[in-house]
């Protein structure tokens, strides 16, 4: 794994244009509506600071937001919590153990309370537990509990079964620990900052714990702004209307190095985007149309052209050197290859043209604009389908998680998620790859796949553990059952002026105690 790379600045920034500062402005947050004063003018004790995000959040509640606005923003923690280096580190819990890996104790931290002042002992942490797994499916059918049982700051978790990674799986923000009876609107958790106001898709203001268990908190107030237009976000970093953005666009990198007000932070991350396979098409229940398909991205180009070489190409979900990354089967961008695939599925191929009973093929491919890059390669891959007479039709969507939770009219979709967040196959497996599976919008049913899983969550010796998920990656990566395109780097420009800040792996830590502003 790379570690965090500043990028310094190197030329004089050449001044945009006016008129396309006007213009983008208006797409951006209006600091005097929305922005706290620059953190220079205030003093130590009153320091704020906004931070600009790329993917809008429609709630709070840290037991159903896909986007962990509540954990992202320190309002929220979780029993167990993930460090850069993917070691598991104590959080609300201060300690675990369990000797069979199906009885577990977890002290939960003496003298701790929420940001209203109630005391956090296992039984309210047992009540939050207990609403995350009622309100959330997936929370439920990952952490596979059978019994929870509280006495003063002591919680024990009994599973169905052995489940040796479920601390790992409690790191998860879905899991924060909250008043259970708040949680909605304003939720109310032990984190360093204290929910102040929400405005759905707009913006969040926080502002300091004064109690808070980890030690001082350097600002007093914090926003986060949501904005899912890439230009709108540089701009606003360029009118200093914000401290911090996440994701800029990649091609502004250029720019932003020479800005020397600025730095700019790119690492490997744990991401990967992908394409997903709708196996309700009859089509794409075959392995050779899903292999040709495969065969029409370039991966070699997205990472240089779309991604500016800010991404590694991805062989499979994982990145090549984890523990539980097999040796991937080589993947290749060719049309010729993609034409023979088709061929060996029973379609006609004439004059390098893809046809079945004399019919064009056709598929509706969704894409959508929070990580910019994924419309330009459902374009990429739109144009290699074209050389083989193939019609792709992109529809973007706002919220990729919600439509594809509640739709059925698409055959392929990009895709981005965070498939090692927790230093563990396990995790991305059984969400993806099993039937009712989180993230198994493709409605993948493969019981042999199911069974190595299966298998693989009763498994306690870590290295009997890798290869398992070796396994069962190995039977993804032969069937081909999604694409894996590319691994992006975690990207992120700031001023000058921000301390401290940290460029999280896992994208679960945005505002910490330590964050500071000159």
């Amino acid at each position: 794994m790379s570690s965090v790379n500043p990028v310094k600045p190197r030329n004089p920034l050449r001044l945009l244009p006016l008129l396309l500062i006007l213009l983008l402005a208006a797409c951006s947050p209006s600091p005097a509506n929305t922005a706290e004063p620059a953190a220079a003018e205030h003093g130590q004790t009153d320091k704020s600071l906004t931070l600009l995000f790329n993917v809008q959040s429609n709630t709070l509640d840290p037991h159903t937001d896909v986007n962990y606005t509540a954990v992202r923003a320190g309002i929220a923690e979780t029993l167990v919590r993930i460090s850069n280096d993917l070691s598991l580190q104590p959080a609300v819990a201060e300690s675990w153990s369990s000797e069979d890996g199906q009885h577990w104790t977890f002290v939960i931290r003496s003298g701790l309370t929420f940001q209203n002042g109630q005391p956090v002992d296992a039984a309210a942490v047992q009540a939050s537990l207990e609403r995350a797994q009622a309100v959330n499916p997936s929370v439920k059918n990952s952490l596979h509990i059978r019994e929870l049982q509280a006495a003063r700051q002591e919680l024990t978790i009994i599973t169905e079964k052995p489940y040796p990674q479920l601390p790992s799986d409690l790191v998860h923000p879905n899991t924060a620990i909250i008043a259970a009876e708040l949680a909605e609107s304003a939720p109310v958790g032990t984190g360093p900052f204290r929910f102040v106001s929400f405005q759905s898709g707009s913006q969040l203001k926080v502002e300091r714990n004064e109690q808070y268990w980890g030690g001082t908190v350097q600002l007093a107030q914090a926003s986060i702004l949501f904005n899912e237009d890439a230009n709108a976000r540089l701009l606003a970093l360029q009118a200093k209307s914000a401290d911090i953005v996440y994701r800029p666009p990649v091609e502004s990198f250029a720019q932003l190095q020479a800005d020397d007000s600025l730095t700019l932070e790119s690492l490997t991350g744990l991401r990967t985007h992908q394409l997903m396979y709708n196996m309700n098409n009859e089509a794409l229940r075959s392995e050779q149309v899903r292999k040709a398909l495969d065969a029409l991205i370039d991966r070699d180009a997205i990472v240089g052209s779309v991604m500016s070489g800010q991404a590694t190409a991805a062989q499979g979900p994982f990145l090549a050197d984890a523990p539980f990354s097999p040796e991937y089967l080589p993947k290749q961008f060719s049309l010729d290859q993609a034409r023979e695939a088709f061929a060996a599925a029973g379609y006609d191929v004439e004059n390098g043209l893809v046809s079945r009973q004399g019919k064009p093929l056709s598929f509706c491919l969704l894409t959508y604009q929070s990580r910019a890059e994924l419309p330009l390669i459902s374009q990429l891959i739109q144009a290699s389908a074209k050389e083989l007479g193939i019609g792709l039709e992109i529809r973007q969507v706002d919220n990729i998680d919600e439509y594809l939770a509640a739709s059925d009219d698409w055959d392929l979709a990009t895709y981005s998620s965070i498939t090692a967040p927790r230093g563990d196959a396990s995790y991305f497996l059984n969400a993806a790859y099993t039937s009712g599976g989180a993230l198994n919008y493709g409605n993948v049913q493969e019981p042999e796949l199911e069974a190595m899983i299966d298998k693989l969550n009763g498994t306690v010796d870590e290295q009997e553990r890798n290869r398992l998920a070796r396994d069962a990656v190995s039977y993804i990566d032969a069937h081909m059952l999604n694409s894996y395109i590319v691994h992006p780097n975690n990207f992120v420009a700031f001023s000058n002026d921000v301390k401290n800040w940290v460029t999280s792996k896992s994208e679960y830590y945005l505002l910490t105690p330590e964050l500071d502003v000159e």
